[in-house]
């Protein structure tokens, strides 16, 4: 089973979802809007791909936070930042069997799916 996790109007979440159905690629999508993932799922993707991927430094979000806020960041604190704020999340995530794959690359996905 195939699951992406994002944010429906993001730009780069349009990329990925029109390449899986491009490529007639079932998947489950998750809103983070709505059902924001748990902070026991994201200490999951965490151990398997690090907070530094995972967490968007990049994103109005981040930005907005009080700079001790930004501080001393480790893991605990990204997923509490990441559970609290979920568009702190890199999106998508998709979630491929064991697999986690973050951001969308074509190729990346081609490799996993094709």
């Amino acid at each position: 089973m195939v699951a992406m996790y994002g944010i429906p109007n993001c730009d780069t979440i349009k990329k990925a979802r029109l390449w899986l159905a491009e490529h007639d690629v079932p998947y489950l999508f998750h809103n983070y809007k709505k059902e924001a993932p748990s902070t026991e799922l994201l200490a999951s993707w965490v151990d398997v791909v690090g907070w530094e991927l995972l967490l968007n430094k990049r994103g109005t979000t981040w930005r907005k936070l009080a700079e001790e806020e930004k501080q001393d960041i480790d893991a605990g604190k990204a997923i509490a930042l990441m559970s609290q704020n979920p568009s702190m999340i890199k999106r998508p995530v998709l979630i491929v069997d064991d697999h986690i794959e973050v951001g969308f690359s074509a190729q990346a996905y081609n490799g996993l799916l094709t």
